[in-house]
């Protein structure tokens, strides 16, 4: 990581689960949409390296928005995630309660 960037973790584990053209999607609309970051995939994880001055809010809003445009922002949603080795946003499915009225 050079010193002028920091580094983050996409979980797509549950949106690949739903079908992978999705991640493929999403990897490219982030590329689109942010081109001062580079992102690198390794299973269902996706490595980003971006600016500093670039705020983890930014990353969250265009996660959500291409949720939104591909129709899934009804079953998915972004949770920041932080260990301490690294920090970031997992794309997990909504839970959905279902109550049967009478």
């Amino acid at each position: 990581m050079s010193e002028g960037n920091k580094s983050f973790i996409i979980n797509v584990k549950d949106l690949s689960f739903k079908n992978e053209q999705h991640v493929l999607d999403l990897i490219r609309f982030l590329s689109e949409a942010l081109p001062q970051i580079s992102l690198n995939r390794s299973g269902n994880d996706i490595d980003i390296e971006m600016p500093k001055k670039l705020s983890k809010r930014a990353l969250r809003l265009r996660i959500k928005k291409f949720l939104y445009k591909n129709g899934l922002h009804n079953d998915f949603r972004p949770i920041f995630h932080k260990t301490t080795e690294a920090e970031g946003y997992i794309v997990k499915e909504k839970k959905i309660a279902e109550l049967s009225y009478y």
